[in-house]
């Protein structure tokens, strides 16, 4: 018989789209609980959802029998309430970005290391059948090496969000603009399919809406094994899409245009050759499709906290994305390219927030 798993949700802004997601897996997932400062809107979340319980506070809730909390607070709060989690012994499932440095970060890989909880933070891209299907040519060593990659994030966004979530559009609270938010997740893809980052140039203003942090920017990558890549994000687009465009030496891979989810069908997969393409068409002939986004990755977490199967996103995958953070902001800083790894003694390891901050002024 398949366990099923105690959850307590802690807030209901994209914290709603969690819950859609454990109600979509119910032989897997039981939501017990539901935690939100605000009382009213608590016990209406709790009601939509058939949720049995509800709390103000985080500490109430880990003072319930719960298997995993789930935190879908504003991002400032992430690695303090990650942290809080481990210490009651936890598992925690956690919203991006991880943390607002790569200090706070290790902070909580020690603290991990400590705990009997394990920490499971969300990059729901990963969870898509077109990203799947590029991963499945990969292990059957018909991609090739890395030549290059473009990715774009062209959203919207309109004061309507940001009044919607006061939090948004400042440093203190979002621990950045469209960098943190919006793009981490094509910007984790392009990590997942290439690999480690060795060099960061990054461009980046707040020309859309003039709120504290970016809302457009522009990255230049080099990645160690060889292949490069661009990254143009904007909160200003209409109509809104995201695309991942990866030239390999055996294939080219192009995603759809779906604007939160580039990584499901329609995906292409082009050979030069006809004898290539053969080979590529017969080798995705066997790819079975799997759940995809929140639903996807829940069904894996599912599997890590049951059956001891590794995480499917760990703490040194956000940690990539931060550290690639880290140095995007840096390099805007600069003006000049930044190298990775980011040591313990470069100026940004303990933060970008307080420098950005003086920068937008």
């Amino acid at each position: 018989m398949v366990a099923r798993l105690k959850v307590g949700v802690v807030g209901g802004g994209v914290g709603q789209v969690h819950i859609d997601a454990y109600k979509a897996l119910p032989e897997l997932y039981d939501l017990a609980a539901f935690c939100d400062i605000d009382a009213e809107k608590a016990a209406e979340v709790a009601t939509r959802n058939d949720i049995g319980r509800t709390t103000a506070s985080l500490d109430s809730l880990l003072d319930l029998d719960l298997d995993l909390i789930d935190l879908c607070t504003p991002s400032s709060l992430h690695a303090e309430q990650t942290l809080a989690v481990l210490a009651a012994g936890r598992n925690v499932i956690v919203e991006k970005p991880l943390a607002a440095s790569l200090a706070a970060v290790d902070a909580i890989l020690a603290a991990e290391a400590d705990s009997s909880g394990i920490v499971l933070p969300i990059f729901q891209y990963r969870f898509a059948n077109g990203i799947a299907r590029l991963r499945h040519l990969m292990a059957k060593d018909l991609v090739g090496r890395a030549f290059t990659a473009t990715a774009e994030t062209h959203w919207r966004r309109t004061r309507v969000y940001y009044e919607a979530g006061p939090w948004r559009g400042h440093w203190d609270t979002e621990l950045g603009g469209c960098l943190a938010t919006h793009a981490i997740h094509i910007h984790d893809l392009l990590i997942q399919m290439l690999g480690p980052i060795e060099t960061v140039y990054a461009q980046a203003n707040n020309q859309v809406n003039g709120n504290e942090t970016e809302d457009t920017a522009v990255l230049a990558l080099t990645f160690r094994n060889g292949g490069l890549a661009t990254s143009s994000v904007t909160l200003g687009a209409h109509p809104q899409a995201s695309r991942l465009k990866l030239c390999f030496e055996g294939v080219t891979a192009e995603s759809s245009l779906d604007p939160y989810n580039p990584g499901q069908e329609p995906w292409t997969f082009s050979h030069s050759s006809a004898d290539g393409q053969r080979r590529i068409d017969e080798a995705l002939a066997d790819f079975q499709s799997m759940p995809e986004r929140f639903v996807g990755q829940f069904t894996h977490i599912h599997r890590t906290l049951t059956e001891r199967a590794p995480p499917p996103v760990t703490i040194e995958d956000s940690r990539a994305a931060i550290e690639l953070l880290t140095a995007a902001y840096a390099s805007i800083l600069s003006g000049e390219a930044v190298r990775l790894p980011v040591s313990r003694d470069h100026p940004l390891y303990d933060g970008w927030i307080d420098t950005m901050k003086s920068k937008s002024a």
